[in-house]
């Protein structure tokens, strides 16, 4: 066998195999490479980390063959690849550790092959001195003597100069080899099968499932589910250097059509691969009526579409996504965020949301409060549901009821405290107090636990819904198939979809009556505010204020706290403090805070109280018929006082708060209590003049219109100037209410004009659609005809 020569195909060559070659010089120098044994090698197009080639091993007994000195090779690169075959068959990973120049002309003319966990790391290196290190590397090596040395032979053969054999470690089984890095490579059938159900929309999960179903095993397979996601990336990465031209085309494009298009390019237009983000003139107006919440959707680049697509979403008066602009994210960098963020505020005019949903990212989270520092950022509940059901697969199997706990301890904990110690009692009675990702989740429950986040706007409906704007305003048209050559045409339908089905909720609140179902004036009022899901919604808390009770607990004379739970369930209560004199009611729910609707127990508190008419602080405009339009709603100081003479309990303590007031003034001097004794017994005898004449003394806004007080002839001429002056005032009140009540009546005269427009608008829209539907079924006719002729 001596002096044998071994020829291999170099399948392993290239930069970055796992074998790691370096620039050499004329005298040893080792390369500081370690070997990961399970995680991603870096990959290229062609090959990579990851050979393109097969290692064709020679037949017979020299597939076991076991390297000796003066053994000898075509090139240096069947001497690698001999080796590293060798130490697949034994359970190693290898790596270059050292070569040797010529001195004449630099040419390669010694090297030295290392089992990977040869030497140790150098934890003083300079390139780690003056950074942190967020995730550091585990340590593999462990000072491992097995090597191969090979040397040039000056007949242009590589011979074996050195050999040892022994490790000082354990080596790897058969079913592990295909983990270690050097042997880790993607055959070019298996590229074409990957390339092949990758275009079929597959993600890197199912896609190695397929391939150890096809090879029989995972260590058939020959590389691992991390080698096939970087394989796929790196697809992705050339195919979108390619069509992002496609996007700057369009932009452009529509930028010339309409100038109010916004659209900017992170770098350089003109680069290879850049962030792009845009915005049509409608989504910029679609802000300006609802940008109190936005959704940041970034869940286009997960594995369910691998499109590096992120819109930013809202929620409309009906309840509907809307669009507030859309980027493209090559590059998913934490500095490409800021500048993303950045640009979009800019689009928006400058002005940030209340608050913002993500999906929960430490990138997104740290871009945030750099961007909008006084928006509240909340991560989406859903997605963090979804992906306890991967990290705790192994729970939800083994304890089935696992679930159910998980949810309601989330959603349905009405208090910090409450949900603090249902928490705890989870995790001890599963033995997860440990688990890392569940108290990662914890550690962040500011920022997605309902009970945290109910004092914030996010114009959702329920407590425990899901963020509808997250992945969903453009399902049903971007799917796991999309190329951006496609692109533009299916978000363009997804648009006129969008538009369309504002359009018909629009027409179904102008010329649908809603079914009313109480003789409440509240829910008349509430179904001629607002559309009709909205108002669907607040009819559904009026209603269930039926089954609720509401008692008063605690009476300070300016707010009163009551207690509101269902009959036989205090111990579900819910405490309402209402101020009589604000006409202003807080939940412990704090369903107003989050969604912008009153919730049932304020309006239970409401029916106690008689207070008929919803207040106009509680009516938002963005939730209201008139959202887009500039007609602020009426909201005159007379009918503030209008509601509180509604209420016999608000006018009882309101009276019940002055008296007092006038009583403490009135005791601190003996000339003081006379006047109010005189004023009082005045007040008296016109309060019984009012009973006999059925409440007809003339009133303004709650004022008596002649004098308030007559305290008799030992009034001074000072007082009787100023009980002149105060006669004068009232004079004058009397003539701007008049003036706000004609103003209010030509407005709501006005206001039904234009809803007779806008009504006449919608109908002749809606009469153009179905001419155009007609006449697609006509064209359809005829070229079903045509062609049933040839």
């Amino acid at each position: 066998m001596d002096n044998e020569i071994l020829e291999f195909d170099i399948g392993l060559g290239g930069e970055g195999d796992g074998l790691g070659d370096d620039d050499g010089v004329d005298m040893e120098q080792p390369v500081d490479d370690d070997d990961l044994a399970y995680s991603p090698a870096p990959s290229s197009g062609g090959g990579g980390a990851i050979g393109s080639g097969e290692i064709y091993l020679p037949e017979g007994d020299l597939s076991d063959l076991e390297p000796y000195e003066g053994m000898e090779f075509e090139s240096e690169e069947a001497a690698k690849a001999f080796y590293n075959s060798y130490a697949r068959r034994v359970g190693f990973s290898t790596r270059v550790s050292s070569s040797r120049r010529s001195r004449r002309d630099g040419a390669i003319i010694q090297r030295q092959f290392v089992c990977a966990k040869e030497g140790f790391r150098n934890l003083n290196e300079k390139r780690t001195k003056d950074r942190e290190i967020k995730r550091p590397r585990t340590i593999t090596r462990v000072g491992c003597k097995a090597s191969l040395s090979v040397k040039m032979h000056d007949s242009g053969k590589w011979i074996v100069s050195g050999f040892v054999r022994e490790h000082n470690h354990e080596l790897v089984p058969p079913d592990q080899v295909h983990c270690l890095r050097s042997h880790r490579q993607i055959s070019g059938a298996a590229k074409t099968l990957i390339d092949t159900l990758q275009a079929a929309g597959m993600g890197p999960r199912r896609i190695m499932s397929a391939l150890i179903k096809e090879y029989g095993g995972i260590s058939k397979v020959g590389f691992t589910e991390v080698d096939c996601r970087n394989y796929m990336r790196n697809n992705r990465q050339r195919s979108l250097e390619g069509d992002i031209q496609l996007v700057l085309d369009y932009l452009r494009q529509m930028h010339s059509e309409n100038p109010n298009f916004f659209y900017a390019v992170q770098g350089e237009e003109d680069q290879c691969v850049s962030n792009v983000f845009w915005a049509d003139p409608k989504a910029r107006m679609n802000y300006t009526f609802f940008g109190d919440t936005v959704t940041f959707d970034t869940t286009y680049r997960s594995n369910r579409y691998r499109l590096p697509f992120a819109p930013f979403t809202g929620v409309n008066h009906h309840g509907q996504p809307v669009l507030f602009g859309c980027a493209f994210m090559i590059n998913e960098s934490e500095a490409s965020f800021v500048w993303l963020f950045k640009t979009w505020l800019m689009a928006m005019s400058g002005r940030p949301p209340m608050s913002i949903t993500t999906d929960h990212d430490s990138v997104l989270r740290s871009a945030i409060i750099q961007v909008f520092p006084e928006t509240r950022h909340r991560f989406c509940k859903w997605h963090i549901f979804k992906k306890c059901q991967e990290k705790l697969s192994h729970i939800f199997l083994k304890h089935p009821n696992f679930e159910a706990e998980f949810h309601k301890c989330v959603n349905l904990t009405e208090s910090i405290e409450e949900f603090e110690s249902c928490w705890l009692t989870l995790v001890d009675r599963y033995d997860l107090r440990d688990h890392e990702w569940l108290q990662s989740i914890y550690s962040s429950r500011r920022q997605w636990v309902p009970v945290y986040l109910r004092d914030t706007f996010f114009a959702e409906m329920s407590i425990t819904q899901r963020s509808d704007g997250m992945n969903s305003y453009f399902d049903g048209y971007v799917n796991a198939s999309t190329n951006l050559n496609q692109f533009f045409k299916l978000y363009e339908k997804a648009l006129e979809s969008r538009n369309e089905k504002e359009v018909r909720a629009d027409y179904d609140t102008m010329n649908t009556l809603p079914i009313l179902r109480t003789p409440s004036p509240m829910e008349k009022q509430a179904s001629e505010l607002y559309p009709r899901k909205i108002f669907m919604r607040f009819q559904e808390e009026l209603v269930g204020t039926l089954t609720f009770m509401a008692s008063k607990a605690e009476d300070d004379g300016e707010v009163i706290t009551y207690h509101v739970a269902k009959f036989g369930e205090d111990h579900k209560a819910y405490y309402v403090k209402f101020n009589v004199l604000e006409m202003k009611a807080t939940c412990s729910c704090h369903m107003f805070e989050f969604s912008g609707l009153l919730c049932r127990h304020v309006l239970a508190v409401f029916r106690v109280t008689n207070v008929l008419t919803l207040p106009s602080h509680y009516i938002l405009k963005r939730w209201t018929r008139n959202a887009k339009s500039n007609v602020i709603l009426e909201d005159h100081s007379t009918d503030v006082y209008t509601y509180y003479l509604e209420s016999h309990t608000v006018r009882y303590n309101t009276l019940r708060h002055e008296a007092l007031k006038f009583v403490d003034e009135g005791a601190k001097t003996l000339e003081n209590y006379d006047m109010a004794m005189l004023a009082l017994q005045e007040a008296s005898n016109r309060v019984a003049e009012a009973i006999k004449n059925d409440g007809r003394t003339p009133i303004s806004n709650g004022k008596v219109r002649s004098s308030l007080l007559n305290v008799g002839n030992h009034r001074d001429y000072t007082r009787g100037i100023h009980e002149e002056s105060l006669i004068q005032h009232m004079s004058e009140q009397d003539d701007m209410d008049k003036n706000i009540r004609e103003l209010a009546n030509e407005l709501q005269s006005a206001n039904r004009k234009c809803e007779i427009y806008r009504s006449n608008l919608l109908s002749v829209l809606k009469a153009v659609e179905d001419h155009k539907s007609e006449l697609s079924v006509t064209v359809q006719n005829i070229k079903i005809s045509m062609k049933d002729g040839f």
